[in-house]
């Protein structure tokens, strides 16, 4: 117990504990709104990489139907049911129940 005592009176050891628990809990960039940041960024970063993936996707599509005419006609006949004279166009729609 004497060896215990001067040890946790010790000035630096108070100061350095007192630091510590300042920068954990009472900072402005404390330990745990630096966890919260960094999960934050790595969701942004994900969704970053997500609409980069998209964007390039939109702009091969883009091209693809800007020189390819085969391609322009499938695109209007699904996205906008467009057909020629004479067709007919059947809509087969999922209903789940098909899924497992």
């Amino acid at each position: 117990m004497k060896k215990i005592i001067p040890i946790l009176t010790n000035k630096y050891l108070i100061a350095f504990s007192f630091f510590v628990v300042w920068m954990l809990f009472f900072d402005q960039r404390d330990y745990f709104q630096q966890q919260d940041r960094q999960e934050e960024l790595k969701r942004l970063e994900a969704k970053k990489r997500y609409y980069v993936q998209e964007i390039e996707k939109t702009r091969k599509e883009l091209t693809d139907l800007q020189n390819n005419p085969a391609a322009l006609e499938k695109f209007a006949r699904e996205r906008y049911l467009m057909k020629k004279d004479g067709e007919d166009i059947f809509i087969i729609e999922d209903s789940g129940l098909l899924k497992k």
